[in-house]
């Protein structure tokens, strides 16, 4: 079957592997178009039987626990994966062994969609995917547009495209893990912010890594959206193969040239959707419009400007829609000032590379850091950054790999290694780092590592570092 076109469903064996939001969400609107499913899931507990029972009416077979999850149910037509699914799963060498295609939830949203259905303009980067997703819905939805945002954010893709409700476009963010999984997706226009290494477990290579991504321009009719900075995603445009007429559109922190969206003076400007634009440039808003105006989120907007004016949105409505957009928790957020010093959560920079950008945003800086490296490498980042740190205080499983790093690349910066790994840990690297700041510092919360050694999620450690600021502040008042 490959990236064909499905026209009916009905009667169709479909193995959907994984019982999380966008497993059920397939395996709901699959059977609901008569098709027979089952659902696979290597665990076993509590909340996967919850969820198995809530399939039960709909006719969903659900088989749990191993060795489920890795053996292929008799008879399949189509496997459905989840993202978090590694390509190398014994299913899906099952899947292969027996020529059963293996698609994801994007890929069944994109062959559910009708004849008149809205336009994708689509968003991924290793960072910034799901701020620049959301401030691209919020033009749209100022120029007057019908839009939600969706894909790897809020509700499932398949609902929406199956829902009752009307959209004239979608700005729809995915994820490398999506990309692999979606062959057939043709958006109306498409951007990679940046790449950087992340998620290699998962795709066995930063080449494969980055070959997901450039998925995104593939069949782009209107737009490719690239970042000058990085030229890695200039070629991911130079390779991919899209319809005639689409243009490549860069994004820069400096003076545009014709063709690509920059800053001058403090104005957000354009230069590729104008009238001549080889000598005119169209203002779009002031970088106080951005919420925050770090250097990192100004390129976040320019990639939603750049898709946004793709789309026909006009000059007002980029500036109106940045300034009504309001980032989500755990996103460079301040949280509060106590005895002259900021206090800054960015628990969502799971990686080296959002860390990097954060850290840019401020100076001087007492960085709280650590976590699970997920085999990241953090030279670089300390290296670039150094001149930025006041002192950093490190917490987390692999805090050894940051604390070599800052010996090798920043001798000069104090680091304070904190072993515990309780409940108290980040109320006391928040007590360390007060002691270390100086007024008009910044104390950043950026551990460029992922929480699940300390913490649910990077949300429940963003918590946590803010009411440690607040039990300060309260100490302080």
């Amino acid at each position: 079957m490959g990236s064909r076109q499905v026209t009916s469903w009905h009667g169709m064996n479909i193995t959907v592997a994984g019982l999380g939001v966008s497993g059920i969400s397939a395996a709901r609107a699959l059977a609901g178009l008569g098709a027979r499913v089952t659902v696979v899931d290597n665990g076993d507990g509590e909340a996967q039987r919850a969820r198995a029972d809530e399939l039960a009416p709909l006719g969903v077979e659900v088989r749990l626990g191993r060795p489920a999850g890795e053996v292929l149910p008799e008879g399949t037509d189509l496997v459905v994966t989840s993202p978090g699914w590694k390509p190398d799963s014994p299913l899906f060498a099952a899947a292969a062994a027996a020529g059963v295609d293996v698609v994801g939830d994007v890929e069944i949203a994109w062959r559910l969609r009708g004849p008149d259905a809205a336009p994708w303009l689509a968003v991924t980067g290793t960072n910034g995917k799901t701020t620049t997703t959301q401030m691209l819905a919020s033009i749209l939805r100022a120029a007057g547009l019908r839009t939600a945002a969706v894909g790897n954010i809020g509700t499932p893709i398949i609902d929406v495209v199956t829902g009752e409700e009307t959209h004239d476009v979608l700005a729809v963010e995915l994820s490398s893990y999506q990309l692999h999984w979606a062959p057939s997706v043709r958006a109306h226009s498409a951007a990679v912010l940046n790449l950087a290494p992340d998620h290699l477990d998962w795709h066995g290579s930063m080449e494969a890594y980055a070959a997901d991504k450039g998925r995104i321009y593939e069949g782009n009719r209107v737009a490719c959206v690239y970042n000058a900075a990085d030229p890695a995603t200039e070629h991911l445009v130079e390779e991919a193969d899209v319809e005639e007429g689409c243009r490549a559109i860069g994004f820069t922190l400096g003076a545009p040239g014709p063709s690509m969206l920059g800053v001058v003076d403090g104005i957000l400007v354009d230069r590729a959707f104008v009238e001549n634009r080889q000598k005119n440039a169209q203002e779009l808003a002031q970088v106080e419009d951005v919420n925050p105006p770090a250097p990192h989120n100004i390129a976040n907007a320019l990639a939603a400007a750049a898709l946004a004016r793709a789309f026909g949105v006009p000059p007002r409505a980029v500036r109106d829609g940045l300034r009504d957009f309001r980032p989500d928790a755990h996103r460079v957020a301040y949280v509060d000032e106590v005895a002259g010093v900021r206090y800054v959560d960015d628990s969502k920079a799971t990686n080296t590379h959002a860390a990097e950008a954060s850290l840019a945003a401020f100076e001087p800086v007492v960085w709280i850091a650590g976590g699970l490296a997920k085999g990241a490498t953090f030279d670089e980042l300390v290296a670039k950054s150094a001149k930025r740190m006041r002192a950093v205080v490190l917490i987390g499983a692999d805090r050894a790999l940051i604390a070599e790093a800052l010996a090798r690349h920043a001798p000069q910066v104090p680091v304070v290694d904190l072993e515990r790994t309780d409940t108290g840990a980040m109320l006391a690297a928040v007590r360390e780092a007060a002691r270390l700041a100086e007024p008009g510092d910044t104390v950043l919360l950026a551990p460029a590592c992922a929480s699940m050694d300390m913490f649910a999620n990077y949300n429940k450690r963003g918590d946590a570092f803010a009411d440690a600021v607040r039990e300060l502040a309260a100490e302080s008042a």
